[in-house]
C-alpha cells in the first residue's frame, strides 16, 4: 500500500509539471501564437481544446470532467492496493498524472492548453499531460500483450509436458 501512495505521488508530480509547463505556454505563447522550437520540426503553438484527444468530445465539458474523476479514482485504488510490478505501476502513475493534468484545466477554465505542434507531420496540437498519457495507455498495452505471449508460452509449455507424460503412460 505505502509502495502504491508513492507512485500516486508521483501522478500528482506529474501533474503539477503538466501545470506549470501551461502556465509557461499560456504567459510566453498567448501573446505571439506560436515560436519555433526546432524548426521545421516541433514548434509551440498556443491552442485552446474543449473536447479531448482530437476534440473528441468538443463542448462536453461536464462528461469529460465526470467520467475522468471516475477513471483517475479507479487508477488511484489500482495504484495503492493491487500489487503489480514496477512497470504496471509506472503506467498507471504516467495515466493518473496525465489525466490530472488535463482534468485540472477543465475544471478550471473549461478548456485544455495545448502547445506542442508536430510539423513533420499532420498531428493536433497536444501537451506534456496528453504525452504522459498516451505512453501510460502504449506500455500498458506492451504490458497485456507481454503478458499474453508468457501466458501462451507457459500453456505450450505445460501442453507440451502432459502430451509427454501421456505418452509415457
Amino acid at each position: 500500500m505505502l509502495y502504491g501512495i508513492f507512485f500516486v505521488i508521483g501522478g500528482l508530480a506529474l501533474a503539477a509539471l503538466d501545470q506549470l509547463l501551461k502556465i509557461c505556454a499560456t504567459t510566453y505563447l498567448l501573446p505571439v501564437g506560436q515560436a519555433p522550437l526546432i524548426p521545421g520540426l516541433i514548434e509551440l503553438q498556443y491552442v485552446l481544446n474543449d473536447g479531448m484527444a482530437f476534440s473528441m468530445l468538443s463542448g462536453r465539458r461536464w462528461l469529460l470532467i465526470g467520467v475522468t474523476s471516475l477513471v483517475l479514482l479507479a487508477v488511484i485504488v489500482v495504484l495503492i492496493a493491487r500489487p503489480m510490478p514496477r512497470l504496471d505501476r509506472i503506467t498507471w502513475m504516467l495515466i493518473l498524472g496525465g489525466g490530472l493534468g488535463n482534468l485540472i484545466d477543465r475544471v478550471r477554465t473549461g478548456v485544455v492548453v495545448d502547445y506542442l505542434n508536430f510539423q513533420f507531420m499532420e498531428f493536433p496540437v497536444f501537451n506534456f499531460a496528453d504525452i504522459c498519457v498516451c505512453t501510460g495507455v502504449g506500455l500498458l498495452i506492451l504490458s497485456l500483450l507481454l503478458d499474453m505471449r508468457r501466458e501462451h508460452r507457459s500453456g505450450s509449455a505445460t501442453s507440451v509436458h502432459e502430451n509427454h507424460t501421456d505418452a509415457d503412460a
